[in-house]
């Protein structure tokens, strides 16, 4: 049994090896969006962007508690990166979860062992609502073809594979399609507001064939049931690395509260600056206890694991926007500019709201489970 002593030392010790190789460079990274190939490749290659695979497959086998305490690290240190994270394990799970035998056996070793991936899900007509997929894979003797277009797909730009999610016949299916196959194309998003080095990208699919096998096993059914695993890892990932955001825009504002002087004494002092900090420390720990109490529900493999992913999600994107832009005012004009981690927080925080499900759509499901919930 993994202690909770346990799980704080491995993603601690984790974390400080990836935050002595980030350094200061994710400002830099920021500006330019771009991830130095070099220090995601070795990432990859350490099993550290999916490092809940399990250890029978190469992978780190780190819980989802662990794996949410490393995910929350790299966030407070560079969200772009903590996003290539989500994508990478997104895409392993959907393997786990989805594929056969053989082909969990050949992909997810890759996976753990340097071989990047992304998973495809929306559309320029199904965002929201992915119900609306219309990608088609369809069979042709012993090979499948792939017709359509992905939008804004995290980690595309960086991706060797790509788990595309879209209509087979009657039902929906997931295929893994090479980067490089024919027919493939892979377009940079240009300047999105936040993570903007973490490759989102537009992935255009004409008449991509592959062999039969390239589409998961376990598929079939709606759109909707199909998604449901991969998103609920997706959703519980960016609300740990909400809680990252949280905390660096925490250390920063309370680190500038105590040193900057205005009026006589320090910020800290002033009993409005004072409330910022104190709504700041409730936010983050807020979604924490909201992520630890989803991993547990993930770890013991419990039936509301789906829900409290949502909430998780929910609470940490709405209480990250509301920390970076408190951080932010705290600090002012040094936080109002280009290049300051608070200013880069904003705009991370702010994609949360919308990615892996919009707060809009977290709602709607919440108020649903609200109603079925027996009085």
């Amino acid at each position: 049994m993994i202690t909770d002593s346990a799980v704080c030392g491995e993603s601690n010790a984790m974390t400080s090896l990836v935050a002595e190789m980030v350094g200061d460079q994710a400002e830099e990274w920021d500006r330019r969006s771009r991830l130095p190939m070099a220090l995601v490749r070795e990432l990859a290659g350490r099993g550290m962007l999916c490092a809940q695979v399990p250890a029978r497959y190469g992978g780190l086998g780190l819980t989802a508690a662990a794996g949410g305490a490393f995910t929350a690290g790299v966030g407070g240190l560079c969200s772009s990166l903590r996003s290539l994270m989500t994508s990478q394990g997104m895409a392993a799970w959907t393997i786990e979860k989805l594929g056969g035998a053989a082909q969990r056996e050949a992909r997810l070793p890759e996976l753990a062992g340097g071989r990047l991936a992304a998973v495809a899900f929306s559309e320029p007509a199904a965002g929201s609502d992915l119900s609306a997929i219309e990608t088609r894979i369809r069979a042709e003797g012993d090979t499948v073809v792939i017709e359509g277009r992905k939008i804004w797909i995290t980690g595309a730009a960086y991706a060797d594979l790509l788990v595309v999610f879209g209509r087979l016949g009657d039902g929906a299916a997931a295929v893994l399609v090479p980067a490089s196959a024919p027919g493939v194309r892979v377009e940079r998003v240009p300047d999105p507001l936040g993570c903007r080095a973490a490759g989102h990208a537009d992935v255009h699919l004409d008449s991509v064939r592959l062999p039969a096998d390239s589409v998961l096993q376990r598929t079939g059914g709606s759109v909707e049931l199909l998604v449901t695993s991969p998103l609920t890892y997706g959703r519980l990932s960016v609300a740990w690395g909400c809680v990252g955001i949280l905390r660096a825009c925490l250390n920063t504002a309370t680190d500038h509260a105590r040193s900057r002087t205005q009026f006589g004494k320090p910020l800290a002092d002033h009993q409005l600056i004072a409330r910022h900090l104190a709504e700041l420390l409730v936010g983050e720990q807020v979604a924490t206890r909201t992520c630890e109490h989803a991993s547990r529900c993930w770890d013991a493999g419990l039936p509301e694991t789906a829900t409290a992913a949502v909430l998780a999600k929910h609470v940490g994107a709405v209480n990250a926007v509301q920390g970076a832009a408190a951080a932010v005012q705290i600090l002012g004009s040094a936080g109002a500019r280009d290049g300051q981690a608070v200013a880069r927080a904003y705009r991370d925080a702010k994609l949360m709201e919308i990615i892996e499900g919009s707060n809009e759509i977290c709602q709607l499901i919440l108020a649903r489970h609200a109603l079925t919930v027996p009085r």
